[in-house]
């Protein structure tokens, strides 16, 4: 709890103290993530997300993602996964920058734990990044950590925060940080949709995004015991 609690007045001194300098364009992410459990103790991480510069124009990236998770147990949660990444890493009007591809491994555990109303996650993860810039290919390893506090308002309406620092393995530590605040809302009991904001910090540059995410976890398990039992 003691943890919780120091998380939680760090998270607020954060954002009481965020800058506004930054890039002059508002950019959107559009963003899908879905968590289908399989069995009791397996289910499988789905998510795409689609990043512009500006409002849903001047495409910067398109991330998707997937993973196979492991539920220790309702709060701890370990996964390990795949993503593929395409970068515009330019605004349009500097078409000379180099794109970059990206396939990328993840290890992954999340732990959770409830202070009162305060619904806190804790996400730990490794990457092993394999970049292509077209004329040359890098590998990369980042270590990230997010912490996330979601305050539910109603059975329908909830608030939801985190802070996430991304710190490289090699050359700089400091990668970038990401400071996020939304309004989400309980469309069903396994439907929801977020309607935020993230300040995107990197060394050299601030970005404003608005985001608009969309989470949806079936469960799965009632498909995967009809085809054991006809095999």
């Amino acid at each position: 709890m003691k943890r919780s609690l120091l998380s939680l007045i760090f998270l607020c001194s954060i954002f009481a103290n965020a800058q506004e300098t930054g890039e002059n364009s508002l950019g959107t992410w559009h963003m899908y993530f879905g968590t289908n459990k399989i069995s009791d103790r397996f289910s499988i991480h789905t998510e795409g997300q689609l990043r512009y510069f500006e409002q849903a124009d001047n495409f910067n990236q398109l991330l998707l993602r997937t993973g196979l998770n492991y539920h220790l147990n309702p709060n701890a949660i370990a996964t390990m996964g795949y993503g593929y990444i395409t970068t515009d890493g330019s605004f349009e009007e500097f078409p000379d920058e180099t794109n970059t591809k990206e396939h990328r491994i993840f290890e992954q555990l999340i732990l959770k734990n409830k202070v009162w109303e305060f619904l806190f996650e804790h996400r730990y993860r490794l990457e092993q990044r394999f970049l292509d810039f077209g004329d040359a290919t890098d590998t990369q390893h980042r270590a990230r950590y997010r912490l996330q506090v979601t305050l539910p308002l109603t059975d329908v309406f909830f608030l939801n925060f985190y802070d996430e620092i991304f710190l490289n393995l090699q050359d700089e530590v400091f990668g970038q940080n990401r400071l996020y605040a939304a309004l989400g809302i309980n469309v069903t009991h396994n439907l929801s949709v977020q309607a935020g904001y993230l300040k995107n910090h990197f060394s050299t540059a601030n970005f404003d995004r608005l985001q608009i995410g969309v989470t949806y976890n079936p469960d799965l398990r009632g498909i995967f015991k009809k085809n054991d039992s006809g095999s």
